[in-house]
């Protein structure tokens, strides 16, 4: 595919996407009708869809409308690209620009310039000070890829090396010992040995860092109650070398981890409701739980467009209600690691700090931000400690 047809047909995703669809259904649904295209032309779509989401009103601004076209038309000039030299009407290519299309809007301003909901401004400033505009910029932005090294089979130097020898370049994250920045190569991780073998795992930065720094003791019974996909069980079993039992409120989420678990060398062990009881109290549970995702809207754009104030409050009861079950499930002296992927106080300190007002049995040890201006996603962690 030339870089035009490329263009065009990401604007026929959006406009997909813009009538209500999941881009990742929209894009799946194109790849298997357009068997011409290569996987560099399929990746390089992808990348266009996400990035015109990730603008979304920017781009809209500057491309004159909140269509596939319009949002091609400005991602290209706020890459400093010509949209007349893309859409020239010829083989696979857009239709040329309209005379309206060629005028050039003034540059956007306010949360039209950073994309950010108006609705959502305040919240943000208010949990982010003066960094939130610079975080803002940097959601605009594609993330970064990053796996964690799995110390139970080597060092995160020989993971690295074995990457390297299968032309996938990295380097040493400082935000974690176990993390790796993918260079050249990264999209071709998933296809190397070292990955299939299980010596590394796609896994945000500061995601191991949260769980690099939640406390470990030898022989403590450990549960990972909203485990997903299980990437902070599967880092909790590497350090540990102990059986992480896992469970998630929907079992499908869990699919990958048997054989995430094989690859790893790793003893998971999947509860569901009935069985939490039977094996409780545990030392310590992990409580990834449901949030707004605003710390890791690079890799995940579409969940800023979609949140509004009354998701955002039905959220706040859902991480009660779980906060309200887990604290059941931890023995005396035991420990609650409380994490989102939000730079929302309202979904952090202030959670924990109610929780703490509601439940006098239990302390917060501690509070611990990651910043997307780290490197890594936005991250939050917050230690609770039931009194023995």
């Amino acid at each position: 595919m030339t870089p035009e047809a490329r263009l065009a047909a990401a604007a026929e995703i959006l406009d997909g996407y813009l009538a209500g669809a999941p881009a990742e259904k929209v894009l799946t649904n194109w790849a298997r009708r357009s068997r011409f295209a290569g996987s560099k032309d399929r990746a390089t779509v992808r990348d266009h869809v996400f990035d015109a989401i990730r603008r979304r009103r920017s781009a809209a601004w500057l491309g004159g409308a909140e269509t596939g076209r319009g949002l091609i038309i400005g991602l290209l000039r706020a890459r400093g690209q010509d949209p007349e030299a893309f859409l020239t009407g010829q083989g696979h290519a857009l239709s040329p620009m309209t005379e309206a299309e060629r005028v050039v809007p003034a540059a956007p301003a306010g949360n039209v310039a950073l994309d950010c909901p108006d609705w959502l401004e305040a919240d943000m400033r208010d949990s982010l000070g003066d960094d939130f505009r610079p975080v803002m910029e940097g959601m605009q932005e594609r993330a970064e890829i990053f796996v964690r090294a799995n110390l139970s089979l080597g060092t995160r130097e020989q993971a690295q090396a074995r990457l390297a020898a299968e032309d996938v370049q990295s380097e040493p994250e400082p935000l974690a010992g176990t993390a790796l920045r993918l260079g050249q190569g990264a999209r071709r991780v998933r296809n190397t040995s070292c990955f299939q073998e299980g010596w590394v795992e796609i896994q945000d930065a500061a995601s191991q860092a949260v769980a690099e720094a939640v406390p470990l003791q030898p022989g403590a019974r450990v549960l990972d109650f909203c485990a997903g996909g299980g990437g902070k069980a599967l880092a909790l079993a590497a350090r540990s070398g102990e059986r992480i039992f896992v469970h998630d409120a929907d079992p499908g989420r869990m699919r990958d981890i048997p054989e995430r678990a094989a690859r790893a060398g790793a003893r998971l062990e999947i509860l569901d409701g009935m069985q939490l009881g039977r094996n409780a109290p545990f030392d310590l549970v992990i409580s990834d739980v449901p949030c707004s995702g605003s710390g890791a809207w690079r890799r995940q754009p579409e969940a800023k467009w979609r949140l509004d104030r009354a998701a955002l409050d039905h959220l706040q009861t859902v991480r009660q209600e779980i906060l309200d079950r887990v604290c059941r499930l931890v023995c005396p002296g035991g420990l609650i690691a409380y994490m989102t992927c939000s730079m929302l106080r309202s979904e952090n300190e202030a959670q924990v700090e109610a929780f703490c007002a509601g439940n006098p049995e239990w302390n917060l040890e501690l509070c611990q931000r990651f910043s997307p201006l780290q490197g890594g996603d936005g991250f939050f962690l917050a230690l609770l400690r039931r009194n023995a």
